[in-house]
């Protein structure tokens, strides 16, 4: 490799790193965007999370096909881009092969990624034929339209190109082959490229690992325009999930101090707070992304968009409007138009658009049941109920909006001290039946 190639390389190198630096701060950036949450407890639970989770897929492997195959190319994808280390090392310095110095642990390791590469692309394929053969139904609801229809046929693509051009430049990097060790899957292709001439080979073998390194790099950028953002966030995201018990809903804080101040008798109810200071009074539930808190905005982003838990969601399988997946899809779709909206103007300037309404629609919003099933079927322990949860809170404590049965219950609960509509006097009536 001459000079220019290395310097070259290095052009390449910096720019894609340097780009994907830019977009994980803007990515930061837009999750700060969200209300502060403590969720610095019982670190034990959290790191066990993230390792049963995160890394050793367990919640994958409930659906034994798909999490399976998903584990091959995880584990697959992650072992055989440590070859990216030899790489970087060889484009910068002109080497070839540099850590062919390690003798027969490097066959080792070339054979392993050699075998891994197999693997994942026979994986891909199936996923593929999964999604566009078999049509699998929860892969083609409503919200898997154009982009993030698209989005999961790229990565496929991306995945299939990238394994053949490891495979491809090892079965044409000829002094490779005839060491006979490190090849037992590029050995195979090797015939294909019999009729070439060394000069040849050596030219193809080299567009190879140029489209290898260039395509890693372009892959990597792409995370953050694509679901597949969740190859970094689920680590967080498992770690800061919430550890309370599933249906155990948290208590507003904006709510607590209306109740701390009315039952103190010194307070002075007509003095509040934020009219000494001037701040704006915080508002109840939430109706647009700011609103949320920041593990909510993380959630957003980590969505694999993979439909499980609309695929377990009662509303959505008895023909109603809420799909969990599009309730992620639609949160991160907003947060990335305010955050274009900061980008433009340096702030946020009011664009006239929340979440509530313009994105997520009431009907969504009162079909859920609480159930919890989307919860506990996300993969990466993604909570699309807490944010359905504290939009339906602003619809009831800010706009005093509610389905007809759920005002009449409020009613009842409110005059009656029950949900029902009779007397509190009648209250224990049942126990002389």
């Amino acid at each position: 490799m001459s000079y220019i190639d290395n310097v070259l390389f290095a052009i390449i190198l910096i720019a894609g790193i340097g780009f994907f630096i830019k977009n994980i701060q803007k990515l930061i950036r837009n999750i700060k965007l969200g209300k502060e949450l403590d969720r610095s407890d019982n670190s034990s639970a959290r790191w066990k999370n993230m390792a049963m989770i995160a890394l050793g897929q367990s919640k994958m492997v409930k659906r034994p096909v798909a999490g399976i195959l998903h584990v091959i190319v995880y584990i697959g994808f992650v072992i055989i881009n440590i070859e990216v280390i030899e790489i970087i090392i060889d484009g910068l310095f002109g080497t070839h092969r540099i850590l062919s110095f390690l003798g027969g642990f490097y066959n080792f390791l070339i054979a392993s990624f050699e075998i891994l590469a197999l693997l994942v692309l026979v994986s891909v394929i199936v996923f593929w034929i999964r999604r566009m053969v078999l049509r699998i139904p929860r892969f083609w609801n409503k919200e898997m339209k154009g982009f993030p229809k698209n989005d999961a046929l790229y990565i496929l693509y991306f995945e299939m190109v990238l394994m053949s051009l490891f495979l491809i430049m090892n079965a044409t990097d000829v002094p490779f082959q005839q060491s006979n060790l490190g090849n037992p899957v590029s050995q195979f292709l090797v015939p294909i490229f019999e009729n070439f001439n060394v000069s040849t080979l050596f030219y193809i073998e080299r567009t190879a690992w140029w489209l290898h390194i260039v395509g890693i790099l372009i892959f990597l950028n792409y995370l953050y325009y694509s679901k597949h953002l969740h190859i970094l966030l689920a680590f967080p995201n498992t770690y800061f999930a919430n550890l309370n018990a599933k249906g155990q809903l948290n208590n507003l804080e904006a709510v607590t101090n209306e109740v701390k101040l009315m039952m103190d008798p010194d307070a002075d109810p007509y003095t509040a707070p934020a009219e000494d200071d001037g701040a704006v009074p915080e508002k109840f539930g939430a109706s647009d992304v700011t609103d949320l808190n920041w593990v909510q905005l993380m959630n957003a982003y980590t969505c694999t968009e993979c439909g499980r838990c609309t695929s377990a969601c009662p509303a959505n399988l008895t023909g109603k409007e809420l799909s969990p997946r599009a309730i992620m899809m639609k949160t991160r779709d907003r947060l990335e138009e305010v955050g274009k909206n900061i980008d433009k103007n340096g702030e946020f300037k009011d664009d006239g658009k929340q979440l509530l309404g313009d994105y997520i629609t009431n009907e969504e919003l009162w079909a859920c049941t609480t159930c919890n099933a989307c919860v506990e079927e996300c993969p990466v322990n993604i909570d699309p109920l807490s944010i359905i949860v504290d939009m339906r809170r602003y619809l009831v404590m800010e706009q005093s909006v509610a389905p007809q049965e759920l005002n009449n219950m409020m009613s009842n609960i409110e005059n009656n001290g029950a949900p029902w509509q009779y007397s509190q006097m009648d209250r224990m009536n049942w126990k002389d039946e």
